[in-house]
């Protein structure tokens, strides 16, 4: 436990994606600060994240994209622990880079279908979840590329820009029912998708990333950092925010 274990004290907490990468250090980070996970992915690596976590932790096997799934999954969490204070739509993936006329259309229907309509379906059954004992706080991941233009990378940035305006709209929809609506935006990250490992759990010195003003790639911990702040009450007059956690890329 840190020294500021409590800061989600007697929250419970739905994260999806959270069988690696930022997910897995949300779903840690939480239950460091007190609050009850429930650990969803469709990889299968969710149980062990649990089970790493403990008692203040389940796993629950979701693909985003099936509503059926997400409705299992925020319904996990108010059958083991009462209620759903937290949700982090945090699941998602890149795509193959390439330019717009060389994308698939499946892979278009792919890209979308998790990350922007499982943000919906996330906050469609989360949120209504949340009115139903006063409220809480949804942390969607979006990414810098929802802010600005990635090359090669234009389905993915149209999802994610998706993710950003559902995040705004949301947060007025539901700005005066106690529910607040955030997202936050990571530039290039230290995950799994980019080479991460348990052998290689952090960037080597000699891989800097010049894209980004700080010239060193993102951590997952620094993401989760920025997540349990939007999810904390002390973030409470905070609603409709897309927070870059990027080194500075889309500040350029």
């Amino acid at each position: 436990m840190t020294d500021n274990a409590g800061r989600l004290a007697g929250k419970v907490a739905v994260i999806t994606g959270a069988g690696s990468g930022i997910g897995r250090s949300m779903a840690v980070l939480f239950a460091e600060h007190g609050a009850k996970v429930v650990c969803a992915d469709r990889s299968g690596r969710q149980d062990e994240v649990a089970e790493e976590i403990g008692g203040a932790a389940v796993a629950v096997h979701a693909d985003v994209s099936a509503a059926a799934d997400v409705r299992a999954m925020i319904e996990t969490a108010e059958r083991r622990f009462g209620r759903l204070d937290v949700l982090c739509n945090n699941a998602g993936f890149g795509g193959p880079r390439r330019p717009i006329t060389e994308q698939d259309e499946s892979t278009f229907d792919d890209v979308i279908a998790v990350n922007l309509k499982g943000v919906f379906l996330g906050m469609k059954y989360g949120i209504a979840a949340m009115l139903r004992t006063g409220g809480g706080s949804v942390v969607n991941t979006a990414s810098s590329a929802g802010l600005v233009g990635w090359k090669e990378h234009s389905v993915y940035a149209a999802a994610k820009g998706g993710v950003v305006q559902m995040t705004k709209s949301a947060a007025l929809d539901y700005a005066e029912q106690g529910v607040r609506v955030n997202a936050i935006c990571p530039g290039m990250t230290w995950t799994g998708l980019a080479g991460a490992s348990e052998r290689n759990p952090s960037p080597p010195p000699d891989m800097p990333m010049r894209a980004q003003p700080m010239n060193r790639w993102g951590l997952p911990s620094e993401l989760a950092a920025a997540a349990l702040f939007l999810a904390a009450d002390e973030s409470s007059f905070i609603t409709g925010a897309a927070l870059p956690v990027d080194g500075g890329y889309v500040a350029r």
